[in-house]
């Protein structure tokens, strides 16, 4: 009997035990993606185009020279106000009714949370808290803006009522998830010995959570001033809506002026946001920091919590005490009041009885939401071209981001290394800066109408906010597995593929089904500029005033919402187990 044939000649060092696997998920995931990129018109080809280049270049070479005008400087600098007063005080407003929620909402203040049996009524009220909650972070703050506008009419009212509500559903959220994580011991205390809900938050669950829920707030407020810009775009009034004008009138210059004081006016709040939340978590970092743990960096742009690291007790340190701690929540409280005063709030048309009567007019003429058999199928085709944008966009942004990210994570130094690792984050925070909404009103113009600039406008905000995850995560990892393929002599893609990779894999997937939770809302709305999706037909049909037809779309808003975050959590809990 003869031997058998020779092996491949392919070293026994360089064979994939797992081949088969990993090409069984990539002939998945390509059959996959191909009806996505069918279904969000994706064709790259088309920017080549003459005529596309021609308006792209035309519109970018208009940007030069800037407006530079005393009078318009003057204007966006009314505008950039307006922004930043419009997210604090939708914030305020937020904060106010967030609080009595989670007290009702949170299980860890009821009796229910030291095992005693909860009645009937209360059972109701705080399952209904929590459906409340979901519904209104889930329904996008453009979309509270347009129905707003067509009750208050355009101006800062209509921003301020969109973030309040939104912002309430994820505060309200968090801050459950706060207290229901802090030590059981003082509540459950507290509660046995016949003290309320209200005493245990005070003096139980408050005193242990204060940091984080604080650090958070301050991280929303941050998120606030992005989506205030993008309240301006429906007549929210800001810098969101003098850029829509300038777009439309094509005056580049004006344009560009306004992206980089928009660029500066996040980054100031971005700077503000992590001077707040590291003179909160410093103690706590420092203490793991002593302990020789490793302390990742804050993940910009996440919904998650932007808590405190825990101290070495499990629980996040106390707050900052002295004269000194106090400056921030005076500064906040200032800023708080003068946005309110200056903002050209219309609360009498908001509250008067004629106005009341009027908005529950309004909302009466959404029933019931159309359902015909040629509707549904374009909402089925406005839903497909959604998940599409979000999908791809997502994607393309992981990929790009990780390649950015491996220039980012370069030592630092003033070295040719450390040049490109400076320049590559300068991109990233450039990148995410500008919000999808404005990169879709940009790729309007050189991809036209369509899913398409709303794919690529998803793709270019997600890159920045991934590539500086994805470099943070590069960097905190141990460096033993790398160095030891190194001193073995592995090149420098082997070190990465077998030892860099495996080990930064399970957060970056992590962190792309973050974004792509967050991306599925974005899409969902990129339509207000013409980008396809539900969000082109919602805007179309709002501005006919025909409402069972905007109830239709938004209804299909909130289900895919909420199956993708529903996909995303079933996910990343069996990547957790």
């Amino acid at each position: 009997m003869q031997d058998a044939a020779p092996r491949s000649p392919v070293r026994a060092e360089l064979r994939d035990p797992a081949w088969r696997g990993r090409l069984t998920l990539l002939v998945l995931a390509a059959a996959l993606t191909w009806p996505l990129l069918v279904a969000s018109e994706f064709r790259p080809w088309q920017l080549l185009d003459p005529q596309a280049l021609e308006a792209a270049s035309g519109f970018l070479r208009s940007f030069l020279p800037p407006a530079v005008a005393p009078d318009f400087l003057l204007l966006v600098a009314e505008a950039a106000w307006i922004t930043v007063a419009t997210a604090t005080g939708g914030l305020a407003l937020a904060l106010v009714a967030a609080v009595p929620l989670t007290l009702i909402g949170t299980a860890r203040l009821s009796q229910s949370g030291i095992g005693r049996p909860m009645g009937r009524l209360p059972a109701v009220v705080r399952q209904a808290v929590r459906w409340l909650l979901i519904f209104l972070r889930s329904v996008p703050e453009l979309v509270w803006a347009l129905l707003f506008v067509r009750v208050v009419g355009l101006g800062p009212t209509a921003g301020v009522l969109a973030i309040a509500l939104t912002y309430c559903g994820m505060l309200g959220k968090v801050y459950s998830e706060v207290l229901e994580s802090a030590d059981a011991a003082p509540t459950d205390a507290i509660l046995r010995n016949g003290g309320s809900r209200l005493q245990a938050f005070l003096y139980g669950a408050l005193p242990q959570s204060s940091p984080e829920l604080v650090s958070y707030t301050v991280f929303r407020w941050e998120c606030a001033v992005r989506s205030s810009v993008i309240m301006g775009f429906v007549g929210g009034g800001g810098l969101g809506q003098q850029m829509e004008m300038s777009m439309k009138m094509l005056a580049g210059g004006e344009v560009f002026t306004m992206l980089v004081v928009f660029v500066l006016l996040v980054a100031l709040a971005d700077l503000v946001s992590r001077a707040l939340r590291s003179q909160l978590d410093g103690p706590a970092r420092r203490a793991r920091s002593t302990a020789g743990a490793v302390v990742p960096g804050p993940a910009p742009g996440e919904e998650r919590r932007a808590g405190l690291a825990a101290g070495p007790s499990g629980r996040p340190d106390a707050m900052p005490r002295g004269p000194g701690s106090l400056a921030w929540p005076a500064a906040i409280a200032v800023l708080a009041i003068a946005s309110f005063v200056t903002l050209d709030l219309r609360w009498r048309d908001f509250l008067a009885p004629d106005a009341l009567g009027a908005m529950a007019e309004f909302v009466g003429a959404f029933f019931p939401p159309e359902t015909s058999g040629a509707f549904m199928a374009r909402i089925w085709q406005g839903a497909l071209e959604t998940l599409a944008m979000s999908a791809i966009g997502t994607l393309i942004a992981a990929a790009l981001g990780l390649a950015l990210a491996l220039a980012a994570s370069l030592p630092a130094g003033r070295h040719p290394a450390g040049l490109l690792r400076a320049g590559t984050r300068l991109l990233l925070n450039m990148l995410r800066s500008i919000p999808e909404l404005v990169w879709a009103a940009l790729w309007v113009i050189a991809a036209g109408l369509g899913p398409f600039p709303g794919t690529l406008a998803l793709a270019a905000h997600t890159t920045g906010v991934i590539g500086r995850l994805f470099a943070d995560t590069l960097e905190n990892l141990p460096p033993a597995p790398a160095r030891a393929l190194r001193d073995n002599g592995a090149s420098p893609l082997a070190v990465f593929l077998y030892a860099t990779l495996p080990q930064a894999l399970p957060q970056m997937t992590s962190y792309t089904l973050y974004r792509w939770e967050n991306n599925i809302r974005a899409a969902a709305v990129l339509g207000v500029v013409g980008a396809g999706g539900l969000g082109q037909m919602l805007h179309f049909h709002l501005s006919l005033f025909q409402m069972q037809e905007a109830a239709t779309v938004v209804i299909a808003m909130l289900a895919i919402v909420a199956a993708v975050d529903a996909l995303s959590y079933a996910l990343r809990s069996r990547m957790g187990r």
